[in-house]
């Protein structure tokens, strides 16, 4: 019997050195001991939450580290040799050949000064593979299997020229061009909108299935996996926890974590009856300085106090551009905001010190939102002295009691945000936002950034702080399962303009209008074989395709 082991991984030992803010250095075990086998023409997805090892184990099987990260115990045999052992040669040798990489980031990863095809067909002529018409011809055939626009001509353009779902796209027909054994694909739809990632989901298991390459494919979301991989392994602090078929792992997982991420989607929200609003938008039309083009169109939605409304759509729809408006950062060109009974000023510098503080914004990034080189403390306690006029033990006790609301207690007031996880930032970023006594916070894809674990937490701390303090939530998001968490009201966003609005049990029942249908059939299910029936019954393409 012909063994058909592709990769083989026993007993692999990850470490690296940690460097804790006001700390010596120290040591630290990444990776405890993890083997897995794959075979060719199949794909083991990794999956589990930030820090769990998935980037760091898929790696490996290019014998690489990143960041100072070393391999330190085990094997790791590619093609029947412990690639552990190569030299740096044969490591040249085989990284681009025998196997290739699609990163989570593909803005981040492809060169912007040069065009997509010299990128693409890079590798292939570097190992000397292929000749470049023949490595030309072979891309635009992925470009056509890919399903990207005008594969001819598609590899002219520049990675700012296409979108972020079609880069993607690109950067998978770049892994697949020199014909690799194996490709890891490290979270490739997780930055993309539900919309385009299912294009691209389904772009990627059609490239799979069609050149026989073998996968492992990293993700933290089970649902996303559960569509092209044959096997899932499930890891936790660099540990495996379950391996197992497709199919056992999500309806019967035998491990408590693995129970947890499969009923992770579970949690609703019962809406709210309608009441009179405390923010009221009113024909916004909208554009950016310097630009011949309304971001945003005649959008009228309103608030009441207490209530969420979620405000949905995918990249470019003018969810965020909306929030900007609201806060006074962007002046509209027509229609007016009144919040509280009032009429707000169009521009930030008009606004008093009362329409600023109860109006507040969490963003997306934590980790950009907060100052590094200040405490948490610092961070919370800034708007307690800038509107209240706290300081001293007075400030120091509303923080600690800000801390406790979040959830997290004593022990924080004195960390800096490198010292906190992503969740802990997003709970600090909540806590700075309740500091001022907000009647509003815009919530702008405040979980997008964080696992599911983490952000199921978020939601329901988001939730038992509204029925605490009454503060309302304009939550910007294009995650339809979030919407279903937390909206009582909905807005559905497409190309700057409402499409859909009102209260959730109306919007979310048929019939609906083309996008919201495409919206809401976007997002992910743990069944297999559910992303090919929706691609089969869609309406309409995403506007990022």
């Amino acid at each position: 019997m012909v063994d058909d082991t592709l990769l083989s991984i026993r007993g692999l030992k990850i470490e690296a050195t940690s460097y804790p803010p006001g700390e010596p250095a120290r040591e630290v075990t990444l990776v405890h001991g993890v083997d897995l086998t794959l075979k060719r023409g199949r794909v083991l997805g990794l999956i589990g939450e930030s820090g769990a090892g998935k980037s760091t184990i898929g790696l490996s099987a290019m014998a690489y580290g990143r960041g100072g990260v070393r391999l330190t115990g085990g094997t790791i045999r590619l093609n029947g040799r412990d690639i552990r052992q190569a030299g740096p040669q044969d490591l040249r040798s085989l990284r681009g050949r025998e196997v290739t990489y699609v990163a989570q980031s593909a803005a981040a990863a492809f060169n912007p000064a040069k065009r997509l095809m010299e990128q693409v067909i890079e590798a292939s002529l570097a190992h000397g593979l292929m000749s470049r018409p023949e490595a030309e011809a072979r891309a635009i055939s992925l470009f056509r299997k890919l399903g990207l626009p005008n594969p001819d001509g598609f590899g002219n353009r520049y990675p700012h020229q296409v979108s972020g779902g079609q880069l993607q796209r690109a950067m998978t027909a770049m892994a697949l061009c020199p014909r690799p054994d194996l490709v890891i694909f490290d979270e490739p739809t997780t930055a993309l909108d539900v919309t385009t990632q299912i294009d691209v989901l389904a772009a990627i298991k059609e490239a799979i299935r069609d050149t026989h390459v073998a996968a492992l494919y990293i993700t933290h979301d089970l649902a996303v996996v559960a569509q092209v991989s044959d096997e899932i392994m499930v890891l936790r602090h660099g540990r495996m926890v379950e391996i197992g078929p497709t199919a056992q792992i999500i309806h019967d997982p035998q491990q408590d974590y693995t129970r947890a991420l499969v009923s992770v989607r579970s949690l609703e929200h019962v809406e709210k009856p309608p009441a009179p609003p405390v923010l009221q938008v009113e024909g916004i039309t909208a554009r950016y300085r310097g630009t011949h083009f309304d971001v945003l169109k005649r959008v009228t939605v309103d608030l009441p106090p207490g209530q969420t409304l979620a405000v949905v759509g995918e990249s470019g729809s003018g969810k965020s551009t909306l929030a900007r408006v609201i806060t006074g950062l962007l002046p509209p060109s027509a229609g007016r905001i009144t919040f509280a009974g009032r009429v707000l000023s169009p521009d930030l510098k008009g606004r008093s010190r009362d329409d600023l503080r109860e109006i507040q914004m969490i963003y997306q990034m934590a980790d950009t939102a907060m100052n590094p080189r200040q405490t948490v403390g610092t961070l919370i306690g800034r708007p307690l002295e800038f509107y209240f006029g706290l300081r001293g033990a007075e400030r120091d006790r509303r923080v600690q009691e800000l801390l406790d609301e979040i959830e997290m207690g004593k022990g924080y007031a004195q960390r800096y945000p490198a010292e906190l996880s992503g969740g802990q930032k997003q709970r600090v970023c909540i806590a700075r936002a309740l500091a001022a006594k907000p009647r509003l916070i815009i919530c702008d894809e405040v979980t997008s950034a964080l696992d599911p674990l983490v952000a199921d937490g978020i939601l329901k701390l988001l939730l038992n702080l509204q029925a605490l303090e009454k503060v309302a939530y304009l939550f910007i998001t294009h995650d339809l399962a979030t919407v279903k968490a937390i909206a009582d009201k909905i807005a559905v966003m497409y190309k700057g303009e409402v499409v859909r609005y009102g209260q959730k049990s109306d919007v979310l029942a048929p019939p609906f209008d083309n996008y919201t249908d495409l919206l809401l059939s976007s997002v992910p299910e743990m069944e297999i074989g559910w992303l090919e029936q929706v691609i089969a019954h869609r309406k309409m393409e995403s506007a990022g395709n």
